[in-house]
């Protein structure tokens, strides 16, 4: 039991050097260590009875991953044991910042070739969305991404889409092409009839404004669907 109470009570000073976050990052490089440790060095220090490390794996366990915790808002963070809300900021903005990471791709001008490539520019940001969005990627004539524009948020539908709100932009940057994506909060990107039906609207619309609508992606959680592969609504 004393052995037991003494393990409870260590802190991250009592471990080896070599099994702390901060020292294996400065000998092994970041991409050697765990989410748990990586956001235990974000956390920087435990409390009593609990190191940074077990905060950092409750908090994991609790949200369900990394994606629960980029989903979960300040507050709710705070609540949890040892972290508050100081720990609730630091939290959330370094996955802010891993967020913003990817999106500055398309600031320098990243080539989408394939679906794939569109589902790697967007899907960790979009797929934890709770609100349905739909985005359109400008495109130049090489494909590459000149920015990209919130369209709607809230629901998209045959009923609310203005086709010439999704290529006022596009008509504006004089661009060669764009690609249509939007969630599905449910987690579940299968398309509805709905989608298809704005696939249409928005493939018509392109062929008349001389852009060429290159694919129309729908992001659950970590799984896409591109309606042009499927040959929905194209």
């Amino acid at each position: 039991m004393d052995e037991q109470r003494a393990l409870t009570w260590r802190t991250m000073r009592d471990m080896p050097a070599s099994e702390q976050p901060r020292e294996r990052l400065q000998a092994l490089g970041p991409t050697a260590l765990t989410d748990a440790e990586l956001l235990a060095i974000l956390l920087r220090t435990g409390v009593a009875g609990r190191t940074v490390l077990d905060l950092a794996r409750d908090l994991l366990i609790a949200h369900g991953g990394l994606l629960g915790l980029l989903r979960a808002n300040p507050s709710e963070l705070a609540q949890a044991r040892g972290i508050g809300p100081a720990k609730a900021a630091q939290i959330k903005a370094g996955l802010e910042l891993g967020r913003r990471l990817l999106l500055a791709a398309p600031g320098e001008r990243t080539a989408l070739r394939t679906p794939e490539d569109v589902a790697a520019l967007l899907m960790v940001e979009m797929g934890t969305l709770e609100q349905e969005q739909l985005r359109v990627l400008l495109l130049d004539a090489r494909h590459q991404v000149v920015r990209q524009v919130v369209v709607y948020q809230g629901n998209v539908s045959t009923s609310l889409v203005r086709v010439g709100e999704l290529f006022r932009e596009a008509v504006r940057e004089n661009c060669a092409a764009v690609i249509a994506v939007h969630n599905h909060p449910s987690g579940d990107p299968t398309p509805s009839p709905e989608d298809v039906a704005v696939t249409r609207e928005i493939v018509a619309a392109g062929r008349l404004l001389g852009i060429e609508v290159l694919d129309h992606l729908v992001i659950g959680r970590q799984r896409y669907v591109s309606l042009r592969e499927r040959g929905l609504g194209f």
